[in-house]
């Protein structure tokens, strides 16, 4: 787990860079989103299954676990540049027509994940159940106006 909290930490670090120093092609950008989506909702989920009993809260997977969201919710954002609203993506097109609206949802995940993270340090299942409960409404909330349904 250490070398995933590692590698999401390294990952995030990329957001550094502009992003078109990042993506050479707008295919690339979707790919880096779609995945970096992909890895964030495997470790939210992970998250979920402790707070709605499905497996045992275990502290520290579940500090691991949201350090890692943390790192990750931080990735996407700037692989959503223009000229990304094409190809193989379930991106709304609200993204590129409501900037402002997509950056402030972008902007309220991340603050989420940092309370989930810090409920997640303070080892109590109510504190974090609490947090993982108020970031998953800023998830939807965000998926329900910036993502389009799936194929």
């Amino acid at each position: 787990m250490k070398k995933n909290a590692f590698f999401a930490v390294f990952l995030a670090a990329a957001v550094v860079f502009p992003a078109a120093a990042q993506f050479a092609k707008p295919e690339d950008a979707i790919h880096y989103r779609r995945s970096s989506m992909t890895v964030l909702s495997i470790h939210f989920y992970r998250i979920a299954n402790m707070v709605n009993g499905r497996v045992p809260f275990d502290p520290k997977v579940a500090a691991d676990n949201t350090a890692i969201v943390l790192a990750l919710s931080k990735l996407p954002w700037p692989a959503f540049s223009a000229g990304t609203d094409k190809g193989v993506t379930r991106a709304s097109p609200a993204i590129w027509t409501q900037p402002a609206k997509f950056k402030d949802s972008s902007e309220k995940l991340m603050a989420e994940a940092v309370k989930l993270n810090a409920a997640a340090k303070t080892g109590n299942l109510d504190n974090v159940k609490e947090a993982f409960r108020a970031t998953a409404r800023t998830c939807q909330s965000c998926h329900d106006v910036f993502k389009t349904r799936g194929e």
